[in-house]
């Protein structure tokens, strides 16, 4: 075995509820994609919540799937790593681009969470980390959470276009 990976089950059941793709020259190593696909932009702060565009990314159980079929063919190979280079460098190319994609999604979901959290109610980034790290449910519940903990009135929509005057 080269990769250290998880339950192959739990892998096998996660990917069970993707969607698979059609084959794209240009992003290759990408094999499957979410059900659900993201609000229009003007979209609600908890209707996002609850389509699940910040939760965990899926690029992850890709990733672990990759890392499953290296496994089998490292066996297969009888631990032979030069022919596993040889002739799986597309898995392994695949692996690392999904790692990528795994680290710039999450990166960017953790981001806009925090971005929506500190919007939606009064609070600093630093508040928004101390809680998040205390609290231990869903970010539904996380959202709940600081509709009892946090004061929403100060918060206005944001405008588009030119600023009032001001006389």
């Amino acid at each position: 075995m080269l990769y250290n990976t998880s339950d192959p089950k739990v892998v096998h059941r996660e990917i069970k509820k993707l969607q698979p793709l059609n084959y794209n020259q240009f992003r290759w190593w990408r094999r499957f994609d979410t059900k659900t696909k993201p609000l229009p932009r003007g979209a609600k702060f908890l209707d996002r919540i609850k389509n699940g565009e910040y939760e965990f990314s899926h690029y992850y159980w890709q990733w672990k799937l990759t890392e499953l079929e290296i496994n089998a063919l490292c066996v297969e190979y009888n631990n032979d790593i030069q022919k596993l280079l040889e002739k799986n460098a597309v898995d392994l190319a695949r692996r690392k681009r999904l790692i990528d994609d795994f680290e710039k999604d999450e990166m960017a979901r953790l981001k806009a969470l925090k971005d929506g959290f500190t919007r939606e109610f009064v609070m600093t980034k630093e508040e928004f980390d101390e809680h998040v790290m205390e609290f231990g449910g869903t970010t539904e519940e996380f959202y709940f959470y600081c509709l009892k903990t946090f004061d929403r009135s100060g918060k206005q929509m944001e405008r588009r276009g030119r600023p009032k005057k001001v006389a």
